[in-house]
């Protein structure tokens, strides 16, 4: 997951952390999933996690995601008892990190967990992007927004891009999944997240996934 400085406790995060340690002992203890926090470059964020520049700011995703799966994913192999494929997730720009590299590696990525992401940053490119990729063999995608967030167009683009993908045949069960969760007193804020993550968890951890994988 991305931005990990904000994943577990409160110290790392200017706005609190997810906690997300404790949402995956209280939902998952049979089979609690292993958590890598991938944290950003502060500074430098925008540019991490955006695929693409809007001519002043963003595009090197690519080189990201490179080392996320050329470096990280093979260590962590060797080194964690990791079956199957991995999801990837996070919010806002990290939610659309998210997705760009589920639809570019759907080979690596099982699916994506994508929390208010930030589908207006030069969302034209994006949603070609998406359009030009073929469909995963299996995919599992959970999208939400806070009601309000940006004045509402946060959920606008979250729904579209919800529609988009049914439209392609995912479907609230079978090899392609997507949830779509509109919050009503959702913000751009950790707390929110923090608040649906486990919603989030639960969807992706549904135990007929693992027969995929």
């Amino acid at each position: 997951m991305f931005d990990g400085q904000n994943l577990f406790g409160d110290a790392g995060s200017f706005a609190g952390g997810w906690h997300v340690h404790h949402a995956v002992d209280r939902i998952a203890r049979d089979r609690a999933p292993i958590v890598v926090a991938i944290d950003h470059g502060g500074v430098d964020r925008i540019a991490e996690l955006s695929p693409y520049s809007d001519g002043s700011r963003g595009g090197k995703l690519d080189a990201v995601l490179g080392a996320v799966t050329e470096t990280l994913l093979p260590r962590l192999r060797t080194q964690l008892p990791i079956a199957g494929l991995p999801f990837i997730g996070g919010s806002s720009l990290g939610g659309l990190a998210a997705l760009y590299a589920h639809f570019l590696r759907p080979d690596l990525f099982a699916g994506a967990l994508a929390m208010s992401p930030s589908l207006w940053f030069t969302h034209d490119r994006f949603a070609r992007f998406v359009q030009s990729r073929p469909n995963p063999l299996h995919s599992r995608i959970y999208l939400d927004a806070g009601a309000a967030e940006g004045r509402g167009s946060t959920s606008v683009l979250v729904e579209r891009f919800g529609r988009e993908l049914r439209r392609r045949g995912w479907r609230a069960t079978g090899e392609h999944r997507v949830l779509v969760r509109i919050d009503p007193r959702g913000r751009h804020t950790e707390g929110s997240w923090r608040r649906r993550f486990p919603a989030a968890l639960r969807f992706l951890l549904a135990p007929d996934l693992e027969a995929r994988n």
